[in-house]
C-alpha cells in the first residue's frame, strides 16, 4: 500500500509540473485543440521515457524530467516568427525537430568524450546557490498569476479561482506539518485530489476533452521530416551548452538532498547522464515533442515528502508512458485545473530558497562572493523584467540568452567567479616566484 501511494504521489507531482509548458506552447503556435492534445500525449511519453533512461542508466536519482524552459523559450520565439509571417508553421515545426536532434547529438558527443566532469567543476556552491535563487524568482511570477486565476477563466484576478486555489495552498502547507505520518508523506497527493474535487464542485474545472480513439501510439515526425536551416546549428549548440549547465546544477541539488535522506545514494556518473540526455533530447525531435531536462524542483519535493526511493519514481515514470498511450486517460489529466497544480507544487519549489541559502552558508570567499552574488542576481533577476519586445531585434543567439534570466545570471556568476579565481591564482604564482 505504501508503494502504491508513493507511486501515485510521484505521478501527481510529475503531472502537475508538466502540463503548463505543452499547453502554453500549443496555444502560442495556434495549434487546434486536437493537435495540442496529441502534442501533450507525445510530451508525456517523452517525460516518462527520459526519466526511466536517467533513473535506470544515467544519474540514477529519483528526479523528475520535464519540458525544458529553454526549449519552451525557443518554441515561443518560433511562434512569434510564424505569427509575423516570417516563417511558415510547417517549416518552423520541422526546424524545431532538427534543432532537438542536433542538440541530442551534442550531448552524446560530450558524454562519449568524457568532458562533462571538467565542465562540472564550474558549478561551485556559489553558482548552484545563485542558480536556485534566480530559478525561484523566475518561476514566482507564473506561480502567483496561476494562484490568482489570471489567464485561467479571464485575464484579470479572479476571486472565484484565487480563493479555492489559496485554500489548497494553505492545505499543502499544513499537511506536511501534521503529526500524522500518512498526511505528511502524501501531502502533495492529498492536496491535489482535494483541490481537483473542490474546483469540480465549484464548476470551474476544465471539461475533459473528447478523444478520437481509446488507444494510440504516439507518431514519429508528426510535423514532417526535420528541416535544415542555416541558423539552427549555432542555436542548437548554444541551447545544448546552456541545457548542460542546467543539467549539472539541477543534479547537484537533488544529489545533495538525496544524500541527506539516505546514505545509499550512488555517485552520479555525469558522462553517462549526458549520454542519456542526448538520447532523450533526440527522441524529442523524433516524436515531435518538447525536449526534457531533469527538474531541480524535485529537491523540494523530496524535502517535503521524504520520498527518495527509486522504485516508486520508476513506477510513476512508467505510468507516464502508459498514460501517453491512452488518449482518454491523457485527456482526463489535461483537465487538471492549473491553479491547483500551481498550489500543490508551490511549497516544493519555495523550499529551494532554503537549499540556496544552505549552499551560500558553505562559502568562504567573503566580500568577493557577496559581490558576485549581488551582480549575478541583479543581472539575472533584472533581465526578467525586460519586455521580450525590447530585445526582439537582437541576433537569435544573443536573444536566446538575454531572454532567459536564469541562464544569463548563472553565466555571469560562472564568469565572475572564474575571473576572480584566475586573478587569485596569478597573484599567488607571482608571490611564489618573487619569494624564490
Amino acid at each position: 500500500m505504501k508503494l502504491f501511494f508513493s507511486t501515485i504521489q510521484w505521478l501527481a507531482f510529475i503531472l502537475a509540473g508538466s502540463l503548463v509548458a505543452p499547453l502554453a506552447v500549443g496555444n502560442a503556435l495556434h495549434l487546434p485543440p486536437a493537435d495540442i492534445a496529441t502534442f501533450m500525449q507525445r510530451t508525456f511519453l517523452l517525460i516518462g521515457v527520459s526519466a526511466l533512461l536517467q533513473t535506470l542508466f544515467g544519474h540514477k536519482l529519483p528526479m523528475m524530467e520535464g519540458p525544458a524552459g529553454l526549449w519552451w523559450g525557443i518554441f515561443v520565439v518560433y511562434a512569434g516568427l510564424i505569427s509575423s509571417g516570417a516563417l511558415a508553421l510547417a517549416d518552423g515545426l520541422r526546424q524545431l525537430e532538427m534543432g532537438m536532434l542536433l542538440t541530442g547529438a551534442l550531448f552524446l558527443l560530450l558524454g562519449a568524450l568524457g568532458w562533462i566532469g571538467k565542465i562540472r567543476r564550474l558549478f561551485t556552491p556559489l553558482v548552484t546557490g545563485t542558480y536556485l535563487l534566480i530559478l525561484v524568482a523566475q518561476l514566482s511570477g507564473s506561480f502567483m498569476k496561476g494562484l490568482l486565476g489570471i489567464g485561467y477563466l479571464q485575464d484579470a484576478v479572479d476571486s472565484r479561482v484565487a480563493l479555492p486555489a489559496f485554500a489548497v495552498l494553505l492545505l499543502s502547507m499544513l499537511l506536511p506539518r501534521t503529526r500524522s505520518r500518512f498526511l505528511r508523506n502524501y501531502s502533495i497527493l492529498l492536496s491535489l485530489l482535494t483541490g481537483w474535487v473542490l474546483f469540480m464542485l465549484l464548476g470551474i474545472a476544465p471539461d475533459v476533452p473528447a478523444s478520437a480513439s481509446a488507444f494510440a501510439l504516439p507518431g514519429i515526425f508528426e510535423w514532417g521530416l526535420p528541416q535544415w536551416d542555416a541558423g539552427i546549428l549555432p542555436t542548437s549548440v548554444l541551447i545544448g551548452l546552456l541545457l548542460l549547465a542546467n543539467l549539472i546544477a539541477s543534479i547537484q541539488v537533488v544529489e545533495k538532498v538525496s544524500a541527506d535522506k539516505t546514505a545509499a545514494a550512488p555517485p552520479v556518473n555525469y558522462n553517462r547522464t549526458s549520454l542519456m540526455m542526448g538520447v532523450s533530447t533526440a527522441l524529442g525531435g523524433l516524436f515531435s515533442a518538447m525536449g526534457c531536462v531533469p527538474i531541480s524542483g524535485t529537491a523540494g519535493f523530496i524535502l517535503t515528502t521524504g520520498l527518495v526511493q527509486r522504485l516508486p519514481f520508476v513506477l510513476a515514470s512508467a505510468g507516464m508512458v502508459l498514460i501517453s498511450l491512452f488518449p482518454p486517460v491523457t485527456a482526463i489529466f489535461t483537465s487538471l485545473p492549473m491553479p491547483v497544480g500551481y498550489a500543490v507544487i508551490f511549497v516544493p519549489f519555495a523550499s529551494m530558497i532554503g537549499l540556496a541559502l544552505r549552499e551560500y552558508h558553505s562559502l568562504k570567499g567573503g566580500d568577493r562572493d557577496y559581490f558576485i552574488i549581488g551582480v549575478s542576481l541583479m543581472i539575472g533577476i533584472g533581465s526578467l523584467f525586460v519586455p521580450a519586445s525590447a530585445i526582439a531585434q537582437l541576433p537569435g543567439l544573443v536573444r536566446t540568452v538575454a531572454n532567459n534570466g536564469l541562464v544569463l545570471g548563472m553565466l555571469v556568476c560562472i564568469v565572475l567567479e572564474q575571473l576572480f579565481l584566475y586573478r587569485e591564482r596569478s597573484a599567488r604564482k607571482k608571490e611564489t616566484s618573487e619569494t624564490v
